[in-house]
């Protein structure tokens, strides 16, 4: 199919609104040259004229004709759909697609959703729990969550947290059957829950710091799962010992359903950032939910 320049379409249909050229040059504030410029490079490339030009006058050829009828109706369908999708993009109802892994959701999104709701009934959230890294743009997201700032080029990063403190916890009836680890060595001794990135396929790396020296203890894994729900779940089943983020176990700690282990030793993981491809920078939807959690945080 033959491919006009849209810029040549707004000449020809500012020669017919103005009837010249010249006419045509002032309404789109173009030299008259370019304009003639432009119409010749139309006429050229669909191999026919436009119109008859005299001394006088210029008049549509009948191809010219043809051309207008479609035209006007193509350029005011175009003009509509601009529209359409700048309102979109203004618009604060409607659905936000958002990636994260249940971490964040848990830490991050669970406290706040009931008051975002309150606020802004006419959003929907559209969360989709993935532990890996996922292409939000490829794959039609909005935003995503994610730990640390290391993104792709193209993307914006938004701090909702703090760094994330670190937690190793188990339940009562494990401790109680095979003790308690005093230092991060005694897991060396201790059915051990780890935890595998799925992006890196890694099994995440169990740090330590004491008197201001880091270092690491690598236990046989009991059970490996890519999933800190799965960990949570698995510490509270009583099948051992595991590391997550402090938040994800926060609430069984403090209702005794674990127990919070080598609390001196541990440290933290970076922070959650909301992130977004630039061509969302000016799409209010996210930005109604991005500055809504950036003030949950302050």
């Amino acid at each position: 199919m033959l491919q006009v320049p849209i810029k040549g379409i707004e000449v020809f249909l500012a020669i017919v609104r103005e009837g010249s050229l010249r006419g045509a040059a002032v309404s789109l504030g173009l030299s008259p040259s370019t304009v003639s410029h432009q119409l010749r490079s139309i006429e050229e490339r669909m191999g026919v004229s436009l119109f008859a030009r005299t001394t006088r006058s210029i008049e549509l050829t009948a191809a010219g004709r043809v051309l207008l009828d479609g035209a006007e109706f193509a350029m005011a369908r175009l003009g509509e759909a601009v529209e359409e999708a700048r309102d979109i993009g203004r618009s604060k109802t409607g659905v936000l697609r958002v990636t994260l892994p249940w971490s964040a959701y848990q830490i991050v999104l669970a406290p706040l959703i009931g008051e975002f709701k309150k606020q802004h009934p006419d959003i929907r959230l559209e969360l989709s729990f993935d532990e890996a890294l996922v292409d939000i743009v490829r794959h039609g997201f909005h935003a995503g969550i994610r730990l640390g700032n290391r993104l792709a080029t193209g993307m914006t990063a938004v701090r909702l947290t703090p760094p994330l403190k670190e937690a190793f916890s188990a339940a009562p009836d494990y401790i109680r059957t095979r003790g308690c680890p005093k230092h991060p060595r005694d897991l060396l001794n201790h059915n051990c829950i780890r935890y595998r990135y799925i992006t890196t396929n890694r099994i995440a790396e169990w740090r330590f710091s004491e008197t201001g020296r880091e270092f690491s203890v690598d236990p046989e894994a009991f059970l490996v799962f890519d999933s800190f729900q799965a960990v949570k779940q698995a510490l509270i089943d009583g099948h051992g010992i595991g590391w997550t983020l402090r938040g994800i176990v926060e609430n069984e700690i403090a209702d005794g359903r674990l127990i919070g282990l080598l609390d001196g030793f541990t440290g933290e993981q970076p922070p959650f950032y909301l992130y977004y491809p630039e061509q969302n920078r000016r799409l209010d939807l996210l930005r109604v939910l991005i500055d809504f959690l950036v003030e949950a945080r302050r």
